[in-house]
């Protein structure tokens, strides 16, 4: 069974263990707890009749931090790059964090996510795609769970090679 490592990174608070949360065990805490370290598990998804192994690594702290290993991405196929839709400052950086992600991960897939939809209204979403540097993928509610399973349905596809959109 072939297996992919995906990792979820992004600013604090921004909703990466929520994410995990929603698509690993379809649950959402409203209490905030911020991670240590990191947290793995794997989920078998079916691609175009075919089983692959999503390996999931939740990655607390921002990716350019020294507390971050690089170690962490090492064998990464993907890369989800989570900011929070009603915080500029945790996407402030995004063009930075995206260049040291290709210096880190040459060449990986990398998925941007502006998530906690649920905040914003739909005219604060249209104005916000304007503003951003680098349009996000998907935006997502890690609490109500939309498009958390697109988001990685999509992320599955694409690392498969069967992705048409």
């Amino acid at each position: 069974m072939d297996k992919k490592k995906i990792i979820l990174t992004g600013n604090f608070g921004v909703g990466k263990t929520s994410l995990f949360n929603r698509y690993l065990y379809s649950q959402f805490d409203d209490k905030y707890l911020t991670s240590i370290g990191v947290k793995v598990d794997r989920k078998n998804v079916l691609v175009n009749g075919e089983e692959m192994t999503l390996l999931v690594w939740d990655i607390a702290g921002e990716i350019t931090q020294d507390k971050v290993p690089v170690s962490y991405f090492i064998g990464a196929s993907a890369v989800i790059y989570v900011f929070d839709l009603t915080r500029p400052s945790t996407y402030k950086n995004l063009e930075f964090d995206l260049k040291y992600m290709d210096k880190v991960l040459p060449g990986v897939l990398i998925k941007v996510v502006g998530n906690k939809k649920d905040l914003i209204s739909t005219d604060q979403l249209e104005a916000l795609k304007k503003e951003l540097y680098y349009p996000a993928d998907i935006y997502t509610s890690a609490k109500t769970g939309e498009n958390v399973e697109p988001l990685f349905q999509d992320l599955a596809k694409s690392l498969k090679g069967d992705f048409n959109g």
